[in-house]
């Protein structure tokens, strides 16, 4: 056993459930408040467990539509049929077991926020009908015939790059220019600085209060390899991590024995690699995303970032890190 650590003496910051301690975080609270004022639509990308809800959920909460209806549909969990009921509903009779007929989630989110999650997975024919409703703010139920008018603001999100899935055929090219008028990238919990131990300390808090074990230290040899794991996770894989070690440990204090087998374990050549392509694709599309701006503001930087929902400071940065020095 190592050195015994103890909790940090100050709290990290916690932002409408995002918690956090590393400059990148509040780079990331920066752009979303600057987001909230608009009703623009806004395209979040990040990894899995990144925290892609909480942030479309604080954008509400920070909009002036905070007093209106927040809904979320995950696209990749419901059969094209199912989504297109959840989205449009549908009136009695319009399939077979509609024996009544149903609102759908823009028309309850009428007023408020509606949250897409995983929209690289709407199918393609649905993808039109989302179009339309954004385009003319209204649409026709399932089995219906009269327009429903809508107020809502779309915010979407994806894990995975939207170009892509434009360039492979699986997704309108015309959508996503309308769901990206404010693209927001999310940090990996690896490239959060300090951010896992932070996390850390967070999650052996809630662990706490719910018994009965209670964790008073850290062994520095299980920070250690919880410092050094990839997290392709992200903030809920390090949760169920802490659970795991909660269940299966024991004493007061959390030790390297208790954690999952692929934190003890160097992570194999072939996942690393395919980490790697992912973050590169990441890069790719960021890079495209600070392009196409620039593209229409006509190259006046400013006006770039107010499209991207971003500081002056961070365009800055964002195209010193990419070597974009042609505008």
């Amino acid at each position: 056993m190592g050195k015994l650590l103890k909790p940090p003496g100050h709290e990290p910051t916690n932002f409408h459930g995002l918690i956090t301690v590393s400059p990148q975080m509040r780079q990331l609270f920066s752009e979303i408040e600057k987001a909230s004022a608009s009703s623009a639509p806004v395209l979040l990308r990040g990894e899995t467990g990144t925290g892609k809800e909480l942030v479309a959920r604080a954008l509400h909460r920070l909009s002036r539509r905070f007093r209106g209806p927040f809904r979320a549909l995950n696209c990749a969990t419901l059969t094209r049929e199912m989504l297109a009921s959840e989205l449009f509903g549908h009136i009695k009779g319009a399939f077979t077991g509609a024996t009544r007929s149903r609102k759908g989630l823009f028309e309850l989110a009428d007023g408020g926020t509606l949250f897409l999650d995983e929209i690289a997975e709407l199918p393609l024919d649905l993808q039109a009908r989302l179009l339309r409703v954004i385009e003319q703010r209204s649409f026709v139920p399932l089995g219906g015939t009269e327009q429903v008018s809508v107020d809502v603001r779309l915010l979407s999100a994806t894990h995975r790059s939207l170009r892509h899935a434009v360039d492979e055929g699986r997704f309108r090219a015309d959508l996503m220019f309308r769901l990206r008028v404010v693209p927001i990238f999310l940090p990996r919990l690896a490239e959060r600085e300090g951010d896992i131990e932070a996390l850390t300390w967070h999650f052996i808090s809630v662990f706490n209060g719910r018994g009965p074990r209670r964790v008073e230290a850290v062994d520095s040899e299980a920070m250690d390899a919880l410092e050094a794991y990839d997290w392709p996770g992200n903030v809920r894989e390090l949760s169920n991590v802490i659970e795991y070690a909660f269940v299966m440990g024991e004493g007061e204090v959390l030790t390297l024995d208790e954690l999952t087998p692929e934190l003890r374990e160097e992570p194999p050549p072939i996942a690393a690699h395919r980490r790697a392509d992912d973050r590169g694709d990441e890069q790719d599309e960021e890079r495209r995303e600070l392009i196409d701006a620039l593209e229409r503001a006509h190259g006046k930087k400013t006006k770039a970032a107010d499209l991207l929902g971003i500081s002056r400071t961070t365009l800055w940065r964002k195209l010193k890190e990419h070597q974009i020095d042609d505008w």
